[in-house]
């Protein structure tokens, strides 16, 4: 037992790395951080994060991140929001701007400006307000640049 011998400013060192494991069947590597705002929680405030992150309640303020951000059905956001990949679900009130894609479902509703490279969006949704789409060097075709947008889509039957 070295307890005793050890200096004060050195850390034990483990063979430690990184591992998969499986949560719920879903593969998850480690580092990766996959957190829930539920349904009936309020957050007011600034939100940055790794991983996956998934709003099914009410949220204020500005969102940060390089990966994902799901926004619920039932949520509710009024946010700047800047990231890697943007699903909404429920409502948003705010800017959008994605670095790799935006997917609108059906019964989302944004109100703001979206800016991404790749843009999906179901029938059903509503989006009010500008989209700008180009590729992430800035060179691509710009769509909507400056020109409001009023879309609803027609329910789907």
């Amino acid at each position: 037992m070295a307890l005793f011998g050890e200096k004060k400013d050195e850390k034990p060192t483990t063979g430690a790395v990184p591992v998969r494991r499986e949560e719920n069947n879903v593969s998850v590597r480690a580092g990766e951080v996959h957190t829930l705002l539920g349904k009936g929680s309020e957050f007011d405030g600034k939100l940055t994060f790794e991983g996956q992150v998934r709003i099914d309640g009410k949220f204020t303020g500005q969102i940060n991140t390089k990966d994902t951000l799901v926004i619920g059905e039932g949520a509710r956001v009024s946010a700047e929001i800047s990231a890697g990949t943007v699903i909404v679900n429920g409502v948003v009130e705010g800017n959008i701007k994605a670095t790799q894609s935006i997917e609108l479902h059906q019964p989302g509703r944004v109100k703001g400006s979206v800016e991404t490279p790749a843009l999906s969006m179901e029938r059903g949704v509503i989006l009010e307000g500008t989209c700008k789409m180009e590729s992430l060097g800035g060179k691509g075709a710009a769509v909507g640049v400056g020109a409001p947008a009023a879309v609803a889509a027609a329910p789907h039957k």
